[in-house]
């Protein structure tokens, strides 16, 4: 007897770009299993998929008033591509709506935006995503801009600007969930410090397993209980695994280390066994980057994952709160901030 799906609630994935750049912004065939190599609707399906967040991703190359139409341009590709298959995609830009398209056999979308350039420093712009179903924000990219230091950048603000901390406190308000991939050691410690809402990672490892700075520290992966935030560890193979980093960071010359399952599972292990379960999840960057770890390359492969962790004794229950609970959990204590600030317009 197979073992039963655990519903995942992915915090990332970039197909909304990926249709932009590949195919001309077409939602069309993504019904189809070879329509999209990495997600499809029925990989979503098989992978157990009950809620994604879509990232609405601009390369930090675009900016100002482009960056906030290219922005909405991808709300907008979202938007088609859930009214296109109303069957299989739903807004479910809250927690009870997510339950509720669950309940009804449908996949809660909602959205992340990938970078805090997008806004272009426009406290009215931020509102405005939210109020189109942005329900995260990554604070940076992998570029550090106007208001934030990135992890992957030369360090200016020392962490947030005063703008940026304008910016988390607008967040906190109109409950949009701080996302605090990408960005450097300095703005996770100050929006931890600040926020009174639990925060995410959604696509990032620890760095202890693994010293890409894009992943998590144990000095803040340390921090997230008593915030009651969610790290969602990822399948980016160079944030996964310390030889395929060095491999990259060496010119990429000859074959490329092989990344395992066995090694995403070893970090959310790592983190579960740190910090507990209640702060885990997974964000796949499906569609993000150019290659995966064998055996998890898109959105059907979830199971093998969860296999990995049931071979280390997981529970189910377990097993739930890391695919779905978690994420939902965060989610819904933003939720009553963010159905005050919808109902007031302000």
């Amino acid at each position: 007897m197979s073992s039963p799906l655990i519903p995942i609630f992915d915090g990332h994935n970039d197909l909304p770009y990926l249709l932009r750049e590949t195919r001309g912004s077409s939602v069309t065939d993504l019904d189809r299993p070879d329509a999209v190599v990495e997600t499809n609707i029925p990989q979503l399906r098989d992978g157990g998929v009950a809620a994604q967040f879509w990232s609405v991703f601009v390369d930090s190359a675009i900016k100002g008033d482009e960056a906030v139409r290219w922005t909405l341009e991808q709300i907008d590709l979202v938007d088609r591509m859930i009214s296109t298959y109303p069957a299989d995609l739903a807004w479910a830009t809250t927690a009870e709506a997510i339950r509720a398209a669950r309940a009804a056999g449908r996949i809660g979308g909602l959205l992340g935006v990938e970078g805090g350039n997008q806004i272009n420093e426009s406290l009215g712009a931020l509102r405005m995503f939210a109020k189109l179903g942005a329900r995260y924000m990554t604070l940076t990219w992998s570029t550090t801009h106007s208001w934030a230091d990135s992890a992957t950048d030369e360090a200016v603000h020392g962490g947030l600007s005063d703008f940026g901390r304008e910016v988390v406190t607008e967040m906190n308000r109109i409950g949009m969930i701080p996302d605090l991939s990408h960005v450097a050691p300095s703005v996770m410690d100050q929006v931890l410090g600040m926020t009174d809402l639990p925060v995410l990672f959604t696509h990032s490892n620890a760095m202890s397993l693994c010293s890409h700075p894009r992943n998590v520290p144990d000095d803040i992966i340390d921090r997230l209980p008593a915030n009651g935030g969610v790290h969602m560890l990822t399948f980016v193979p160079s944030f996964v695994s310390q030889d395929r980093y060095e491999w990259v960071k060496d010119g990429e010359t000859g074959t490329a280390p092989e990344v395992t399952i066995s090694e995403v599972a070893d970090h959310i292990d790592y983190v579960r066994e740190r910090i507990g379960i209640d702060h885990v999840g997974i964000g796949s960057d499906f569609c993000g980057t150019d290659s995966f770890p064998t055996g998890l390359d898109n959105a059907s492969t979830y199971p093998a994952l969860i296999d990995e962790l049931r071979s280390r004794s997981w529970s189910e229950e377990d097993l739930e709160k890391l695919g779905f609970d978690n994420a939902l959990r965060v989610l819904e204590a933003h939720d009553d901030r963010y159905r005050s600030f919808l109902r007031s317009g302000e």
